[in-house]
């Protein structure tokens, strides 16, 4: 293979040194208007040929000629020819000016050699991809319809055109009325997106490809919707990020995905204030093997720190966060911890062996209707675990202490979310006695985790259905798991200690249209295909989630998408005391008096309410 690569390579070489005598011998030639050269002009010229073909050629090596391939001269390539002309026609005159003084050498010479070259060395690669480009138009295969004609659909076509897919690409559209019309690589824009319907039928296309980097959530759903009404096969790109090296690949297209019409415009981040804050520094994650905690993990990974221990209770889930991150951060000191939060024994080894700066505390139980029924363990686990890795942090002087907590921790309607609002308080008293940064980060729902509805419901169809919905009017908050770790790193710099920070997760979504636009992504027809039943509100649900209690005040912090919450004072020393009989009642596995305990400490607790709490709008200034 190589051997061949050389070959070619050798062959446009000796094509180029044979295009030089020839442009220069026949810019001698048109000089004199196509009649036979006088002698001594013919004399000079051919002596002057040896200088001009050396130094042209030096020019067309050192500008790069041979790092393109003819298959795909482009314009790039174009500009490489000309700038390696113009240079070695001018250095050639320097010299033979400086050998001859250009005697019997026309000046007229050197910009008839220089159109020729040009035309010479270029005119062969450009007809040789035209040729090659031209049988790609009759090759069998399914035609494709590309959505955008924007940056990240002009590279997919060019990729389609010349790597000899049997995707066949036809024509653009373009909501961008200014390209409507015009031509991309030989294929028109022919209207905006709405025309998808009536150019399917027309241009008989079998497959659309949506290549728009830059499209929101909102102008995915529109253009997927649209799509579906086609009946047939469609395609995407993944978003701006696809285009960070300049490329689009094929092997980039994919199914669309929930997240594609969920999905939320790009977080920035201070990258360099959080590098700054993990890097060199150890770092325990809790839980590291659930969907949040090993998110974290490979974040945290890539900023260096000097070493990563994870303390996770699944023997599974810690072996498999161990092999990825030992297969792609091999560098890093790494030490997988198989144990319980609430193990005072292990954890405190831990603290002392690793003596972390940083502990991300994901570790928790989560599942709000299991939970209902399994109250001492869901206390044993989400307060007392807290607060025995808590009081580890405090003691061994850890620089901060961020605990994941839940948009269920406002006005809890179950188990789960009294339990993470106890710890919330545990936190915020502790912190007011420490060394240590206690910060709290509550959210909703993320997009793919092991506890979400959506695996669920894709199990669901695949199965055939029915997709079970507990209510026609549920809804809740949903964000990528990616984008809640990155904000949670953000709020670990931000954090002075004691505050309770609140992503903002945008609006909310029905749960039914989430069923409904899974099995549309499965090329069924909900209600036809798919049945939708709805089985009612379960053990502690509510309709919708709140992000902050009716007496928390928000207030900005700087970044656009946390906010922080000013939560209600804790009597310390009746949260103590309350503390004090919830122990005991855990001990003596006493279910109604560890009940009356959680009600009195969180007196917010409601069941299930019918008002909601929007999250705020950002025009209504800085705290609400």
């Amino acid at each position: 293979m190589n051997g061949g690569r050389f070959r070619a390579r050798g062959l446009v070489i000796a094509h180029d040194l044979v295009m030089i005598p020839v442009a220069w011998l026949g810019a001698y030639w048109l000089r004199f208007n196509l009649e036979r050269v006088p002698q001594p002009f013919w004399n000079v010229g051919l002596h002057a040929m040896v200088v001009v073909l050396l130094i042209q050629g030096a020019s067309f090596w050192y500008f790069g000629l041979y790092r393109g391939v003819w298959r795909f001269a482009s314009l790039p390539d174009m500009a490489r020819i000309i700038k390696a002309v113009a240079v070695g026609v001018v250095l050639s005159a320097i010299a033979l000016f400086l050998r001859t003084r250009l005697i019997s050498v026309p000046r007229s010479v050197f910009p008839l050699d220089a159109l020729l070259l040009g035309g010479f060395v270029s005119g062969p690669r450009f007809l040789y991809r035209w040729f090659k480009d031209r049988s790609l138009y009759v090759r069998s295969g399914r035609r494709v319809l590309v959505v955008g004609a924007g940056r990240a659909g002009e590279l997919l076509v060019r990729d389609l055109l010349h790597d000899g897919s049997d995707l066949i690409p036809v024509a653009f559209v373009d909501d961008d009325l200014g390209k409507i019309g015009k031509e991309i690589h030989g294929l028109p824009v022919i209207g905006g997106i709405p025309a998808i319907t009536e150019v399917v039928p027309d241009l008989d296309i079998q497959m659309i490809l949506i290549a728009i980097a830059s499209a929101t959530s909102a102008e995915v759903q529109r253009i997927v919707g649209i799509c579906e009404q086609t009946k047939i096969p469609f395609r995407i790109l993944p978003r701006a990020e696809a285009l960070v090296d300049g490329k689009v690949r094929l092997r980039e297209l994919r199914d669309v995905r929930i997240e594609d019409l969920l999905g939320r415009q790009s977080v920035h981040l201070d990258w360099v204030a959080i590098t700054q804050g993990v890097e060199g520094r150890a770092v325990l994650v809790t839980g590291g093997g659930g969907s949040i905690g090993s998110e974290l993990c490979r974040q945290i990974a890539r900023l260096n720190p000097a070493c990563l221990v994870i303390l996770e209770q699944s023997e599974f889930n810690l072996y498999s966060i161990d092999l990825e991150i030992r297969r792609e951060f091999p560098e890093l000191r790494f030490v997988p911890v198989l144990g319980d939060i609430g193990d005072p024994v292990i954890v405190n080894q831990v603290f002392a062996r690793h003596v972390p700066d940083i502990v991300f505390h994901a570790a928790a139980y989560k599942h709000v209707p299991l939970l209902e029924e399994q109250v001492r363990s869901a206390v044993r686990n989400n307060i007392f675990g807290t607060a025995t890795l808590a009081a580890a942090a405090d003691e061994h002087g850890c620089r901060s202490f961020v605990l994941i907590s839940s948009d269920k921790a406002v006005n809890p309607s179950n188990i789960m979310g009294v339990t993470k609002r106890v710890a919330e308080i545990y936190c915020q008293i502790l912190n007011g006695n420490s060394r240590t940064r206690f910060i709290t980060v509550r959210f909703g729902n993320v997009l793919g985790s092991a506890g979400s509805v959506i695996p669920l419901f894709q199990k669901q169809i695949a199965s055939g259905g029915p997709v079970t919905v507990t209510h026609p009017e549920i809804m809740r908050y949903f964000m990528t798991i990616p984008e809640a770790c990155q904000l949670i790193l953000q709020a670990n710099v931000i954090g002075e200690g004691g505050e309770i920070f609140v992503l903002d997760m945008g609006q909310p979504v029905k749960i039914h249209y989430l069923a409904e636009q899974l099995i549309l992504l499965s090329g069924k027809r909900p209600g036809e295909d798919i049945k939708i039943v709805y089985t009612g509100l379960r053990a502690g649900e509510k309709l919708y989630e709140e992000l902050f209690h009716s007496g928390e005040k928000l207030r900005e912090t700087g970044h656009e998408k946390i906010l922080l919450a000013l939560s209600r004072q804790v009597n310390g020393e009746e949260f103590d005391r309350l503390f004090v009989r919830l122990d005991r009642a855990t001990r003596d596995n006493d279910e109604a008096r560890m009940k009356e305990c959680l009600l009195e400490l969180v007196p917010e607790r409601t069941g299930q309410r019918d008002n909601v709490i929007a999250f705020p709008r950002r025009d209504v200034g800085s705290s609400i």
